[in-house]
């Protein structure tokens, strides 16, 4: 991961630029925001450390709070699906675990593991996200509303951004 550094680091900018000057300007009646900021925890290699996946996440979040003023939300949210992050590969995980020096990737792994491992995390990203923004249960089926419609928009995105990674380069 090291000798990969700068790839991620301007992936990490420009995952954060994208989310910060186009895609927060997107709001379809209020319902569907996309967040394609996820993608990149999603793209780090399977044996990053946890320690090092929930500070990522804090720092990609913290980014996303800093320029979009929303006061933790997106670290908090961002640091629960680092959280789930290992969890949910161990459940999803081929029969025969993962291969080494690949990356949880549509190409390495098929599209079936990989929406299973993407919507589940973005899913779980959204519902924090958006019940924290409310903080009530008063309007729960709108913000549920609001947690599907986005989470299927940002799906969509995650998958298409699948198809820019043309390389055949493990890691």
């Amino acid at each position: 991961m090291i000798k990969f550094f700068s790839k991620y680091l301007l992936t990490f900018i420009l995952l954060v630029f994208l989310q910060v000057f186009i895609l927060n300007n997107i709001q379809f009646s209020g319902y569907i925001n996309p967040y394609i900021y996820v993608l990149f925890i999603l793209a780090l290699p399977f044996e990053t450390p946890k320690w090092v996946l929930l500070i990522i996440a804090f720092a990609l979040g913290l980014m996303i709070d800093l320029f979009s003023s929303t006061v933790g939300m997106h670290s908090s949210a961002t640091v629960f699906m680092a959280f789930l992050r290992p969890y949910i590969l161990k459940v999803i995980s081929p029969r025969d675990g993962y291969e080494s020096e690949t990356l949880p990737q549509l190409r390495y792994y098929g599209a079936s593991w990989f929406i299973r491992y993407s919507a589940i995390l973005i899913f779980s990203h959204h519902t924090f996200l958006f019940f924290i923004e409310v903080f009530r249960f008063s309007s729960f089926f709108a913000t549920f509303a609001r947690v599907f419609l986005s989470s299927i928009f940002t799906i969509i995105l995650v998958l298409i951004s699948q198809y820019f990674y043309r390389k055949d380069t493990r890691k």
